[in-house]
């Protein structure tokens, strides 16, 4: 460590050492907007994970979490006496967080979440911090940040010479893109970044006015405090394991299919170590159960399973799919197989690789065959790719493809949460997308060319169901955004 990396440490344990009474006081000025961090924390953040948070300061916002294991490091050892004394129910080390050996956590890596809350702004080398990351990660790690806005450096200032506010040293002032960039250089790949809070002082109606509803609207949500990053270790850069290849199940909600089902089983192709077809037929009026039976007995050398919905909508038949199926994979086929069977390979190869978390199927990329979507079909899944890249900050171009895959251990988290959005989407398509973007999985996107429909008739109604995932979208901004 050089004089002025030392002297830029030290200086700053001596301001935090200096500042820890006025900064946990409940009512100074700062403390609303650190209820708000809690509250934005708690929405991306599951209860009863391991986290670790790095600058942790009097560790509120890692209590407020409410993790099965909580480990706080900050190298001010006052901050860390009050932290110890609020939240005993947590771990606190005292530590830089640029040193790579941070003592005292060996025992307890790796961690589901590690956050960094208003901290790369006042490190030496932030690179550094975000690489020595890495070994306190597993695969599946959450890395989350937040930080002020360069755009707020100029009003912030003002406020600390008028005395009010936080006490802050000199800021680096990272861009959001800086910031990504040192992520990818440590590593990581960045899943999200979005803003938040406009007004962070507590006036009442207009605090909720203006960060629930305009921080969510450009150009207002330009001019937010706070960005927020979401990322996760890279799959190049995680040190390759030997793992088992994966079993795969695929799940096929089939009403009135009964013309499409030999071809099923005739196409869909072996993957990973077992593939398993499970077939949940949904109350048809021409004898798809009874042709599935026969399929089932004619290919005794498959893994195949059938069972009768007894719900409603397709959503309702691949739940109970889901719920049967025993792969560590899970793929959604429609039945109709204007998705062609033979491009699931790809899929199971995406998610396997650790490309992404969640694989949703795209068809607007590739020309479509003839008939195979209808012009106002188009317009109306534009409209809701527009709708959904909004709401849950991650590119969506298709998010009506029945082609949906992820971990079975995902979606069990994702089942036991779905509370969170209700179980009214028929379909299964917003379920499923609401639920991966709350988790933090990475969602990336899987081109296919489009078919034509070659037996029966669809059981969408495209202006009855339009109108339906149009009350869905609402539902889920007052879930995701505006809250």
């Amino acid at each position: 460590m050089t004089n002025i990396e030392s002297k830029y440490r030290n200086d700053r344990i001596n301001h935090w050492d200096r500042t820890t009474a006025r900064k946990n006081d409940p009512e100074r000025a700062g403390a609303f907007y650190q209820k708000l961090l809690e509250h934005y924390y708690g929405m991306m953040v599951q209860r009863g994970l391991r986290i670790l948070e790095l600058g942790c300061g009097g560790g509120d916002l890692l209590a407020s979490l409410k993790p099965s294991l909580g480990v706080g490091v900050d190298f001010s050892s006052e901050m860390l006496a009050i932290a110890r004394a609020r939240h005993p129910e947590c771990r606190f080390i005292q530590a830089d967080v640029h040193d790579s050996a941070l003592s005292g956590l060996e025992s307890e890596v790796p961690f589901d979440v590690i956050i960094l809350s208003d901290l790369i702004n006042d490190l030496w080398d932030v690179q550094t911090v975000f690489e020595n990351m890495r070994r306190f990660c597993h695969p599946r790690t959450r890395i989350i940040i937040n930080f002020y806005s360069n755009l707020w450096k100029v009003p912030l200032g003002m406020v600390k010479r008028a005395g009010k506010g936080a006490d802050l040293l000199p800021q680096n002032w990272l861009a959001q893109n800086d910031v990504i960039n040192l992520l990818k250089l440590a590593g990581f790949d960045t899943i999200s970044d979005h803003s938040k809070i406009l007004l962070p002082l507590p006036w009442a109606f207009l605090a909720v006015f203006f960060n629930r509803i305009l921080a969510n609207i450009i150009p207002f949500r330009w001019c937010c405090l706070t960005n927020f990053i979401v990322a996760r270790p890279s799959p190049d850069a995680v040190a390759a394991e030997a793992k088992p290849s994966p079993s795969v199940s695929v799940i096929v909600a089939a009403r009135n299919e009964a013309g499409n089902i030999a071809d099923i089983l005739r196409r869909v192709p072996p993957m990973g170590s077992r593939t398993q077809l499970v077939f949940v037929e949904g109350g048809s009026s021409d004898n798809t159960y009874e042709t599935i039976e026969a399929q089932i007995k004619q290919h005794p050398e498959k893994n195949i399973s059938l069972y009768r919905q007894t719900g409603k909508g397709k959503g309702d038949a691949v739940r109970l799919g889901f719920d049967k199926a025993d792969g560590d994979i899970l793929m959604i086929l429609d039945a109709d197989m204007t998705v062609p069977p033979e491009d699931l390979p790809r899929f199971v190869d995406a998610i396997a690789s650790g490309k992404g978390e969640f694989v949703n199927g795209v068809r607007l990329v590739y020309p479509m065959e003839d008939q195979a979507m209808r012009f106002f079909n188009i317009l109306g899944n534009k409209f809701f790719s527009l709708a959904f890249s909004w709401l849950l900050e991650q590119p969506i171009k298709d998010t009506l493809c029945g082609t949906k895959v992820m971990w079975r251990e995902d979606y069990q988290h994702l089942s036991a949460n779905r509370a969170y959005f209700g179980d009214f989407d028929p379909f299964g398509d917003f379920d499923l997308l609401f639920g991966a973007a709350k988790l933090n999985l990475k969602i990336i996107e899987m081109p296919v060319r489009y078919r034509s429909r070659t037996y029966g008739e669809t059981n969408i109604d495209r202006w009855r169901h339009g109108w339906m995932l149009l009350k869905m979208v609402a539902f889920a901004a007052r879930r995701i955004k505006f809250v």
